[in-house]
């Protein structure tokens, strides 16, 4: 493992990152050959936490990759949404569930692959008004999903689905209600 993208630095994000070191008096990165991504607003965000939200910043899940010399940070683009030159991958942020969460779109096989992180973790959570109960600003997730719901409708992405227990992959599509279910997939069935 050369890469670990960390799409924000809740622990349910980030907590395999770090293991107990050979004696288990610390913590040390997981991963010895890998380089670990977030981005330089969302780890000051992290590592000095607002009350809403120290509880999912846990700094042993942090420190250790700073420590270590393997953190690395994105370059931010100008707007929301950018490619990345460091990982050839193209990057959505969004500020509704944590400052600077990024969404990222990967190419595979002609198809447009999206890690949901929190943006939308289940498909529970697809009607518009559905936000996770832990998003730190609520009002703002609304116009960043909407945005990206019609856009994920309109261009056909597969939405990989991190804490949906029944559903792996999705696909959207328009209807008289807004942006809903079209689809769902099993990781192989996208993979093999």
């Amino acid at each position: 493992i050369t890469d670990v993208f960390m799409t924000h630095l809740h622990f349910a994000h980030c907590g395999g990152s770090v293991q107990w070191n050979a004696d288990r008096t610390g913590y040390e990165p997981a991963f010895k050959n890998a380089v670990f991504w977030t981005n330089q607003p969302h780890w000051k965000w992290a590592t000095e936490p607002n009350a809403r939200e120290k509880a999912s910043f846990l700094k042993e899940n942090l420190l250790p990759m700073e420590e270590s010399g393997q953190l690395s940070f994105v370059e931010m683009p100008e707007s929301a949404f950018g490619s990345s030159p460091e990982l050839n991958f193209d990057i959505l942020y969004v500020n509704g569930h944590t400052d600077k969460q990024m969404i990222p779109h990967l190419q595979y096989k002609g198809k447009t692959l999206v890690f949901m992180a929190d943006l939308l973790p289940t498909v529970g959570h697809i009607p518009l008004p559905y936000v996770m109960g832990y998003d730190t600003r609520p009002l703002l997730t609304l116009p960043e999903k909407e945005v990206f719901l019609n856009k994920a409708a309109d261009e056909n992405f597969y939405l990989f689905l991190e804490h949906d227990a029944h559903n792996e992959i999705c696909t959207l599509q328009h209807t008289e209600k807004g942006v809903r279910l079209k689809n769902t997939y099993s990781f192989d069935e996208i993979f093999s």
